[in-house]
Order: structure tokens, then C-alpha cells, then sequence
């Protein structure tokens, strides 16, 4: 799912092509996309774009009379820019977004659709549809901490809770818990306020670097995100299990929990523990390896 470093980039590139732009037509390929009835989709065409913006994991254009479209790409939406005159969107497209200048196409890849788009009538609309996470990027550490331990969770979880922090999900979190030397099952609050001051300054600066990193990327290929994945090579444990840590060379761990696994570095988070993985630990049970020594 693309999270706030994706979302960012999408969103910046986005007004930069929209400013002042009229949305002339928008085209619904599948009709379980809109998820609202009222305003009526068609009330968006023919209205000016007056911003662009990020909520949580969501790109809203904001339209004028304070219609907002709320595009959320859940696991396996993207978004694709196609300037004026270009040839028609390949596989997958969800609805076609026609501009002045150019088209915005929401596709999704596979066969299950997950993503949504919703019109929206009012500030008060929008605000109702934010979840309530804090942004870590202007949060000080006073209030990240007052939010990580409002309820004792395992700091994955806290850290992908939507209505706790705002933009991160299964990717970041694992970075930014092995940037600050955590395990992902910490309670948030066992922590001590060393643990938490470095789990906020890891956050803040996991999530900077790889939106700095995101724009480059996107400025190299003409202004646009070509590649919006939550696998990259550059990471230092997402998507990594098995292979060595950049920090101390031990295998990456994973635990794999329905449609998503949580992958961290036992040497650097755990004290050198595997964690229990629900299905392989109980497959083994006493076979099992309790530390990554044991590993062969």
C-alpha cells in the first residue's frame, strides 16, 4: 500500500499539474470504485482544482464550491499521468480523470478491488473522513508520545494504526523499528522515554529520507512517480527476509500474520530473539530455534 512518502510525492506532482486546472470529464470503468451517492459524481466536472492534498494514506483534489475527491489506492492502487493526446490507459483502469492538459488514470492491479474514490460536499465531509492520526512530521516529541502510549499496543501496531499516526503502514514501520532498534512486539508502554525519544526521532527521519529519496526518483522520470512499490532494495529489512542486515549482517526475520509480514533484525531489535511466527512456530513447536544463533 503506497504510505506517506508515496502519498507526498503523488500529492506534490499532482499540484503541480492541476493548479488552476478544470476537471473536464471523469470516466468510471467499474462501478464498485465510488462509494458515495451524494453529491452526485457527475457534480465534480467542470469545476476548477483549487489544491491538492494528503489525508492519511488518501490524495484529495480539492474542487471549488468544496467538493473533494478522496482517491484511496488501498494495496494495489496507483495513480498515472498521461499529458493531452496520449494513448489510451492500458489494463486495470478504474476511472480516467480528464483535464486541460493531460488525464490522471486510477488503476489497480489483480483481480480483487479494494480501492475506492468518494465526492465529498464540505470541509466538514472531509474532516469527518480523517482517521485522526497525528502527523510525525510536525508532531514534537511531547505529543508523539502522548499518542504511542494512549493504549498499550505492540509498536507495530500503534505505528500502522491510522487513527494513532497518520500515513504509515507495513513497509515504514518495519524500517523505522529497525532504525530505532525496537521490537515490532514491544508494548508501547513498556518503553522508556530514551526508547521513545529514538523511536520518534527514527520515525521522523525514516519517513523524510525516503520522501527526499521518492521525489528524486520521481524527478528523474519527468516529474512523475514511475515505480510506487512497498519492496525496494535500498531498505534495510521490509521485504528482506533472509537476506543480511545492512546494520550487522544477521539474516533478516520476518513473522507472518494474514496478508502481510512484519520483518526485523533479531540481532539489532531483539536482543538477538526470534520472534514466535504464527504458522512456522507452531509447525515446529520445539524444533523452533529460540535465537538467531540457533539459525543453521
Amino acid at each position: 500500500m503506497p504510505e506517506l512518502p508515496d502519498i507526498t510525492v503523488y500529492v506534490e506532482n499532482l499540484a503541480d499539474k492541476l493548479h488552476g486546472a478544470t476537471l473536464q470529464h471523469l470516466r468510471l470503468l467499474n462501478p464498485f470504485l465510488l462509494r458515495t451517492a451524494l453529491p452526485p459524481i457527475g457534480a465534480a466536472e467542470g469545476r476548477r482544482v483549487t489544491g491538492v492534498e494528503r489525508l492519511g494514506k488518501r490524495v484529495v483534489l480539492a474542487l471549488e464550491g468544496e467538493l473533494f475527491l478522496v482517491i484511496h489506492l488501498m494495496i494495489a492502487g496507483r495513480l498515472q499521468w498521461r499529458p493531452a493526446g496520449s494513448k489510451p490507459a492500458g489494463k486495470g483502469v478504474l476511472a480516467v480523470f480528464e483535464f486541460d492538459a493531460g488525464s490522471l488514470v486510477f488503476t489497480e492491479a489483480g483481480t480483487q478491488r479494494r480501492a475506492a474514490l468518494h465526492l465529498l460536499d464540505g470541509r466538514a465531509a472531509l474532516a469527518a473522513a480523517d482517521p485522526g492520526g497525528i502527523d510525525v512530521a510536525v508532531a514534537d516529541l511531547a505529543g508523539f508520545s502522548a499518542r504511542l502510549v494512549a493504549e498499550n499496543h505492540t509498536l507495530k501496531r500503534a505505528l500502522t494504526n491510522p487513527h494513532l499516526f497518520s500515513g504509515i503502514g507495513n513497509a515504514y514501520s518495519d524500517e523505522i523499528l529497525h532504525r530505532a532498534r525496537l521490537s515490532p512486539l514491544a508494548l508501547t508502554r513498556s518503553l522508556d522515554a530514551a526508547a521513545i525519544a529514538r523511536l520518534h526521532a527514527a520515525t521522523c527521519a525514516v519517513l523524510a529520507e525516503w520522501t527526499d529519496r521518492l521525489r528524486a526518483e520521481a524527478a528523474a522520470h519527468g516529474g512523475w512517480p514511475s515505480q510506487v512499490t512497498a519492496f525496494r532494495p535500498e531498505m534495510a529489512v521490509h521485504g528482506r527476509y533472509g537476506q543480511p542486515c545492512p546494520v550487522c549482517g544477521s539474516p533478516v526475520q520476518r513473522i507472518v500474520h494474514a496478508d502481510n509480514e512484519t520483518n526485523y533484525c533479531a540481532r539489532c531489535q531483539t536482543d538477538g530473539r526470534l520472534l514466535a511466527d504464527r504458522v512456522l512456530s507452531r509447525l515446529l513447536k520445539d524444533s523452533w530455534p529460540r535465537r538467531v544463533d540457533d539459525l543453521d
